[in-house]
């Protein structure tokens, strides 16, 4: 069965973002220089209004969980991975062997790394909260620069 993909995308203090959804559920978030699947609809879905208008509280500090259904595709250890990284509380950081910990594996911090990049569905799912254990701030696909714009707009509506 073809899983029909539909993409909107909303301006934000970040840039534009796509959010993507397969009719149930969030699939992906692009930022503004992601490449969009070939086989993408754009079209602004109930889901889609529901996700851009969850994001922009988000970004004007009134909103600290997004309550949307998420379908991110990936390992059985990548999607563990990205649902501790939804436990990580609005305005706080873990690093990655703290994940690795969490997720009962100490010794996997670089694959929760690589996990973390791998993450679909960046700022729902706050791959942003992860640092590095010498607490600076480590590669994220939407740039270091969105990363440390997120981590210090969580701080001040903390």
């Amino acid at each position: 069965m073809i899983i029909m993909k539909n993409v909107f995308f909303y301006q934000t203090p970040i840039g534009k973002i796509g959010i993507a959804e397969n009719g149930n559920a969030i699939t992906n978030l692009y930022f503004h220089d992601a490449i969009i699947p070939d086989d993408a609809v754009v079209k602004e879905t109930e889901l889609l209004k529901d996700a851009g208008r969850q994001l922009e509280d988000y970004f004007s500090g009134k909103r600290k969980h997004f309550e949307l259904p998420l379908e991110p595709s990936g390992t059985e250890f990548m999607l563990n991975v990205w649902k501790t990284l939804q436990k990580i509380p609005y305005g706080q950081t873990k690093n990655y062997q703290e994940i690795a910990q969490i997720i009962g594996n100490k010794n996997a911090s670089r694959a929760v790394g690589l996990a973390n990049n791998k993450n679909p569905i960046p700022v729902i799912i706050p791959c942003h909260r992860v640092i590095g254990k010498d607490g600076k701030l480590t590669g994220y696909r939407g740039g270091l620069n969105i990363k440390e714009y997120l981590l210090k707009l969580e701080k001040t509506h903390e």
